[in-house]
């Protein structure tokens, strides 16, 4: 019986990860790689709560109860957070929809598993550049090099088309048309497919790259020295790399930690802020859902501050004629006294 058990649970998780999420649903390779870490890492908690091995775990192993331990475990002793919690939660979460399309037997356990609630998270505001900040670090590379050439049309890539750092990564030459109408060919999550247009500054520098880099036998478009394709690690490296040496003319940029993925948030607020619909720029950045897009409306403050000074003057409330407050001097130098 135990037997049987441990070949079904090892028959469904096999095809899980190499009939369903790739055919099935489209996941990416980022997706599974995420979902196969989640799972690991139950199994082997599960397995050591037994003690015994993982090849002995049975299906009658993965209840509700032992779930529950498992995501409290990676937030107490493994010190993940409450939204990295909730990420492992999703995981599980598709495997046992999984189980339970396959496996009547076990419904009633895997329903119970699927009925453990998120954990409630603060979301933190996006943090985004303003346009005049992502100008100076897209204006720092070295363009009289090749790979400053590179460096500046990337980054001007990404901030123009808000392409997730795997879609730069994963870019083709043949995924491109540099002549009008300009536009990209961007695979995002689940394989989707979505058409972008390019500013003339960013084809033009895509089309020097490519005189560059005539002869070498690759098709992505973005490389490395070597000629290979640019890993994200790659790119988060070369952005980091400017960012700090823009940091020199801005120093509030040192307050912020930018990543590849702050230059998508940045070029959404500057969609947002030019007056483009929200569902536009859902579509522009391949959200699933308008929620998602919607972060940025809570995010940007400058828009926040333009609402307030048309609410200001709709009301039509006179200012006080008073003169502005100012500190004496004395208290000046107390306060910086302390």
């Amino acid at each position: 019986m135990s037997r049987t058990s441990s070949r079904g649970l090892f028959a469904q998780v096999q095809a899980y990860f190499t009939e369903y999420l790739p055919r099935q649903r489209g996941a990416s390779v980022h997706t599974i790689r995420a979902y196969r870490d989640a799972l690991t890492l139950l199994f082997k908690f599960v397995a050591g709560q037994h003690g015994r091995g993982v090849a002995s775990l049975q299906l009658s192993d993965l209840n509700a109860d032992a779930v529950t331990r498992f995501l409290d475990h990676i937030e107490l002793e493994r010190s993940n957070s409450p939204a990295t919690r909730n990420c492992r939660r999703a995981a599980i979460r598709g495997f046992f929809k999984h189980l339970l399309r396959n496996d009547l037997t076990h419904s009633l356990q895997y329903m119970r598993v699927l009925a453990i609630p998120a954990k409630k998270t603060r979301q933190k505001p996006a943090t985004y550049l303003e346009a005049q900040d992502a100008r100076l670090i897209i204006g720092m590379p070295d363009r009289r090099t090749r790979d400053g050439w590179r460096d500046y049309t990337l980054l001007l890539f990404l901030y123009n088309c808000g392409a997730r750092v795997a879609e730069a990564a994963g870019l083709h030459w043949d995924d491109l048309q540099l002549v009008a109408p300009r536009h990209v060919r961007l695979r995002g999550k689940g394989k989707k497919e979505r058409l972008l247009p390019l500013w003339p500054e960013t084809a033009n520098a895509l089309h020097r790259l490519r005189g560059l880099t005539l002869g070498a036998d690759h098709q992505c478009v973005f490389t490395n020295r070597h000629g290979q394709p640019m890993t994200r690690d790659g790119i988060a490296y070369v952005l980091t790399k400017h960012a700090t040496a823009a940091a020199h003319d801005n120093p509030a940029l040192l307050r912020k930690r930018i990543t590849p993925h702050v230059l998508r948030h940045s070029c959404a607020v500057a969609l947002l802020q030019s007056g483009t619909d929200v569902t536009v720029i859902r579509d522009y950045l391949g959200h699933a859902s308008i929620a998602t897009t919607g972060r940025y409306i809570t995010t940007n403050l400058q828009m926040k501050r333009d609402a307030m000074q048309a609410f200001w003057k709709k009301a039509g409330i006179e200012p006080a004629r008073t003169k502005p407050w100012k500190p004496k001097a004395d208290m000046l130098a107390f306060l910086q006294s302390l």
